[in-house]
């Protein structure tokens, strides 16, 4: 089932997504929370701190897990995404650093790394509330378009339109990574429940694509559309095609 909610522009957008990961966690404590990084999430992120500052949000008993991390990148280099969540997140909250969780890009044995976090979601009882962006070309994690869905988390090599939309953050395109560990599909589509946050015309046509099109992994997010609870969030310019 698809709810969709508008926001009137990303903040707007940003504070749905917020007040809808806050209902969890009040309602659930002890959940466990799938993340993402991102340009669309930051804004999210922003008003979950600001809850917790304000006292009205407890993260001391969450456990967090996220879709993807670099191959080759440690959680002190500025452009992981391990060092992303702790800046936009993980070290402006009580969440407990042993209970966040993200790939481990500094591992170099990809089939047991994948399978070592499998294994972990498997015994942290699943993901409750999976939080997704969505790709320009209709990825989901680092999920790219291809001929069949990745169930389990596999190490992807990255399309050259995501490593050039990535190198707007590196000073040199040799220094973009050009693989990650991922989350499946598999994974993604056994979370509880599933938040997909859209900002911006140029997630107009994807949109209307992942939702309304084929059921395809040429876009791996209409596998969504199989989803029994998914909760589609965007700003009034990503749902105008819709």
């Amino acid at each position: 089932m698809l709810r969709v909610l508008e926001g009137k522009d990303y903040n707007d957008m940003s504070r749905i997504a917020a007040n809808m990961i806050f209902a969890q966690i009040t309602l659930q404590p002890g959940c466990v929370l799938g993340l993402a990084t991102g340009s669309t999430p930051i804004g999210t992120y922003n008003h979950l701190v600001e809850c917790y500052k304000k006292g009205d949000l407890d993260f001391s008993q969450v456990t967090s897990v996220n879709l993807d991390e670099y191959r080759g990148l440690n959680g002190t280099n500025d452009q992981s995404y391990r060092y992303f969540m702790n800046e936009h997140l993980f070290h402006h909250v009580n969440i407990k650093p042993e209970n966040t969780h993200v790939p481990d890009g500094t591992n170099p044995d990809a089939v047991k790394e994948c399978g070592r976090y499998d294994q972990l979601i498997e015994t942290l009882g699943g993901v409750d509330l999976q939080l997704l962006g969505l790709g320009n070309n209709g990825h989901i994690g680092f999920n790219e378009p291809d001929d069949n869905f990745e169930k389990g988390t596999h190490c992807v090599n990255l399309t050259e339109s995501t490593i050039k939309a990535n190198s707007r953050f590196f000073s040199s395109m040799e220094e973009v990574p050009t693989q990650a560990y991922t989350m499946g599909i598999g994974n993604i589509l056994q979370a509880k429940k599933i938040l997909l946050i859209v900002s911006g015309t140029a997630k107009a046509d994807i949109v209307r694509e992942t939702f309304t099109g084929p059921i395809t992994p040429r876009v791996p997010a209409s596998i969504l559309q199989l989803h029994k609870d998914v909760i589609l969030v965007g700003d009034k310019a990503a749902l105008s095609k819709l």
